[in-house]
């Protein structure tokens, strides 16, 4: 079933200021999820609405947050999310970052008390307007086990970077630290059907194919799987770091976990989920237009790279950029299952879909 972007777009809007958002954080979530359904990344757009309904109505989100600086230096910064929705601190926190970046070349933003805040690339992309990279990451649910671990001790922890180019389209990379986010095992369990062998592994540590494998006590596993899942593990832990002991936010197992079957910890280590955020202005560098034309030289380098027959090389950011050109003309696929539980949601609140 497909819905054009305004349709969805109304619809999640009027839920957020149903539970409670106030008119521009209602929009700013709004825009900030369907980023991730225009871009292809369906497990993270309005799929997750209702989770974070799940969320507020469990008292753990705060529809209301006073959003602010705790503390600071010329170019770094802690900002406090007062348990407000991610998909509303983060942008807010990145744009401290960019500031700071305005004023000194760069800015560094670590955040606590903050939650779940959909696709780590519209944060980071948000500084391509000015001339700036973007870096954006983000601790998540304890889904994931260390190399050799049967415990579930990091999350996906994405890590996005966006650099502006000239007249080629910009370079936009947005990962997870793990061979596959949660959201594309949601996404295998709506359709019931198996997952690829290195997503995930059950209970006992062995290699699963179960979608339902995390569910049933398994872990998803750290990018680079049988033979370099030590280098996912270590970029994890980078993040982690980043966004939760530097800013005081829970870490490693204390996470707040999003999805539903975890609870959050009885003892936890910091106050809610973790981002961290980055902007450097390129003319802090060397001469913006310089740079870009440079951009443009790298860009059409790799793309015009020699490929294997039938395949074409890719720069970070094209199947997303394409999937939105697309979408917006020809409408956002969802699930049956999807549209059941925004059905569902919407009831709640009276609003239709």
């Amino acid at each position: 079933m497909k819905f054009s972007y305004q349709q969805l777009f109304t619809f999640a809007e009027q839920v957020f200021l149903s539970i409670g958002c106030p008119p521009d954080d209602a929009t700013l979530a709004t825009e900030t999820l369907l980023s991730a359904d225009l871009r292809g990344v369906d497990s993270h757009g309005v799929a997750r609405l209702s989770g974070y309904v799940r969320l507020w109505e469990a008292g753990r989100i705060n529809t209301t947050p006073r959003v602010g600086v705790t503390y600071e230096t010329p170019s770094t910064a802690v900002v406090d999310g007062d348990g407000g929705l991610g998909l509303v601190v983060g942008p807010k926190a990145m744009r401290v970052a960019m500031h700071k970046a305005e004023q000194v070349g760069t800015g560094w933003v670590s955040v606590k008390n903050s939650n779940h805040f959909g696709i780590a690339g519209y944060h980071a992309m948000l500084a391509l307007a000015q001339d700036m990279i973007g870096v954006a990451m983000t601790n998540a649910s304890p889904l994931v086990a260390p190399t050799y671990s049967l415990e579930r001790l990091l999350g996906t922890n994405p890590i996005a970077v966006a650099v502006p180019a000239g007249e080629q389209p910009d370079f936009v990379l947005d990962m997870a630290t793990t061979t596959a986010a949660n959201g594309k095992l949601e996404i295998a369990q709506r359709k019931n059907l198996p997952i690829p062998e290195g997503w995930a592994q059950d209970a006992e540590g062995r290699p699963s194919t179960d979608a339902n494998a995390v569910k049933n006590g398994g872990a998803l596993q750290p990018l680079g799987g049988a033979t370099g899942s030590h280098k996912g593990y270590g970029l994890g832990a980078v993040v982690d770091i980043f966004s939760a002991v530097l800013s005081g936010a829970n870490y490693g197992p204390w996470v707040p976990p999003f999805v539903a079957f975890l609870q959050p910890s009885a003892n936890p280590v910091g106050q809610g989920l973790g981002h961290f955020f980055g902007a450097m202005r390129v003319d802090a560098f060397r001469p913006a237009d310089e740079f870009k034309s440079h951009m443009d030289n790298w860009i059409k380098t790799f793309r015009e790279a020699k490929a294997v027959e039938g395949q074409r090389v890719l720069i970070p950011g094209d199947p997303e950029r394409e999937m939105a050109a697309h979408r917006l003309l020809d409408g956002l696929p969802l699930l049956d299952a999807v549209v059941k539980d925004l059905e569902t949601v919407g009831a709640k609140f009276g609003v239709q879909l």
